[in-house]
C-alpha cells in the first residue's frame, strides 16, 4: 500500500471507529506504529485530523470532507458561484479546440454551458455526469478517461485511462480543486483522483483552475498543482481584494 493510499485509509477508518489509537491502526494497516505515529503527524500537520494521546481523532472538516464525496450534496454547495466561473470559463474555450473537464461539480456547471453552446470542440473527462450532459450536443466529441467507479462519486478514479491523454493534443485542462492556499497550490482530498490530475497537468498546453471564493486560504491532503503550474486562476466576484491581493503576484487571476 502507497503512502497517500495508507493515509486515506486512516481518514476512512476515522469515520467508523473515532477516536482511535495508534495500536489499533497499526493492527488494521499492518505497519509499524512509528509509521502510523509519521501518518497521523503528517495529517495533523494538514489539519485533517486531531492528534491525540495514543492515536487520533476527528477535526470538523474531516467530517465535511467525507460529506463531501457524494456528488449530488457537493454540486449545490456555493451553485451561484460555481455558474458564475463557468460563465467566465466559456470565454476560454475556442473553436475546435480539445479540452479536459476534470469530475469536479464546478467543471459540471461548465459542461452544462458547453452543451448549450454550437462549439465544436473534443472534451475529455474524468466526469461520468459530465459526459452524460456533453454527449447530447452533436457538435461535440466526448472522450471518456477510463477508470474506477466509486459509490455517490462523480468521479472515474485511478490512472488506469491515463494512455488516451498520451493520444489526443490536449489545447486546455479546466480543473477544480478542494482547496488553494499561496503555498501548497490546489489540493483535493481525494487521493486517486489527485494522481489522475497531476497526469492531466502534464498532458495539456495549459491549465486553468476553477476556483471559487471560500476556497483560497485551504488546504487539503494533497496537492495537484502548485501555482505555477497553473496559467489563470478564474473565480467568483465574491473574493475579498485582501485575498486576490495575496495571489496576483504569484498567478493571473481572472
Amino acid at each position: 500500500m502507497y503512502t497517500h493510499e495508507r493515509r486515506e485509509k486512516i481518514m476512512d477508518l476515522l469515520q467508523s471507529k473515532d477516536p482511535i489509537s495508534v495500536n489499533e491502526l497499526s493492527n488494521e494497516l499492518e505497519v509499524s506504529k512509528a509509521t502510523i505515529r509519521s501518518d497521523l503527524t503528517y495529517l495533523s500537520n494538514n489539519n485533517l485530523i486531531i492528534r491525540t494521546h495514543g492515536g487520533a481523532t476527528k477535526t470538523k472538516e474531516n467530517e465535511i470532507i467525507k460529506k463531501d464525496i457524494n456528488y449530488e450534496a457537493r454540486k449545490q454547495i456555493n451553485i451561484e458561484q460555481k455558474q458564475e466561473i463557468a460563465k467566465k470559463a466559456m470565454n476560454f474555450i475556442k473553436q475546435g479546440e480539445c479540452i479536459i473537464l476534470d469530475a469536479s461539480s464546478t467543471c459540471y456547471e461548465l459542461a452544462r454551458l458547453i452543451s448549450q453552446s454550437d462549439k465544436k470542440i473534443t472534451v475529455l473527462t474524468n466526469g461520468l455526469r459530465t459526459a452524460t450532459i456533453l454527449k447530447e450536443n452533436f457538435n461535440l466529441t466526448v472522450i471518456v478517461i477510463g477508470g474506477v467507479v466509486k459509490g455517490k462519486s462523480n468521479a472515474i478514479e485511478g490512472t488506469l485511462g491515463i494512455e488516451i491523454l498520451k493520444k489526443v493534443n490536449i489545447d486546455t485542462l479546466f480543473t477544480s480543486a478542494y482547496a488553494i492556499s499561496d503555498t501548497e497550490g490546489l489540493s483535493d482530498f481525494n487521493l486517486y483522483e489527485v494522481e489522475l490530475k497531476k497526469k492531466m497537468i502534464e498532458v495539456s498546453t495549459k491549465t486553468i483552475g476553477l476556483v471559487d471564493s471560500s476556497k483560497f486560504g485551504k488546504k487539503s491532503i494533497a496537492t495537484f498543482a502548485s501555482l505555477e503550474q497553473l496559467d489563470t486562476i478564474i473565480t467568483d466576484n465574491q473574493i475579498s481584494t485582501e485575498t486576490k491581493n495575496n495571489y496576483i503576484n504569484l498567478v493571473n487571476i481572472e
